[in-house]
């Protein structure tokens, strides 16, 4: 709900369409990871990682590395999964998709207080909220209810 109060408020103020500025993932994307997101998307995580190996070495970029850690957590290989999401990490300390991604990593690892430093990096990248931030909160919330 903040999101859109708020970009409603930049389409009056400042002339940005909203649905730009309600959205996180209205960034260019590159071509060359569509396929990817598209086996992310339908949970194909062991072909979503054969793929991003190939890619990364062409493309060794933190949107690769940050699918790449991410297919690979999600095939089983959490360890590697990690791996990737610091390399991203390491190239692009803002990367939003691998700060969530890896805390949700580490909420699933049960290092809580990790995941909040995720949050809490995301809540100063996300000035108006984000999807990726968003996202984090809920599976901390999640988390900690379990508990």
């Amino acid at each position: 709900m903040r999101n859109v109060i708020l970009a409603g408020l930049l389409t009056v103020t400042l002339g940005v369409p909203a649905a730009y500025a309600a959205d996180s993932s209205a960034t260019d994307k590159p071509a060359y990871l569509a396929s990817v997101r598209g086996k992310i998307a339908a949970k194909q995580y062991d072909a979503a990682a054969t793929e991003l190996k190939d890619i990364a070495l062409r493309f060794p970029n933190a949107d690769v590395f940050s699918l790449l850690g991410h297919a690979l957590w999600k095939s089983g290989n959490p360890t590697q999964g990690m791996e990737y999401y610091n390399k991203a990490l390491t190239l692009d300390p803002s990367h939003k998709g691998a700060l969530e991604y890896q805390g949700e990593l580490f909420v699933s690892l049960g290092q809580i207080d990790k995941a909040k430093a995720n949050l809490a990096k995301l809540d100063r990248l996300c000035l108006l909220g984000c999807e990726e931030e968003e996202d984090l909160a809920a599976a901390i919330k999640q988390a900690v209810k379990g508990h």
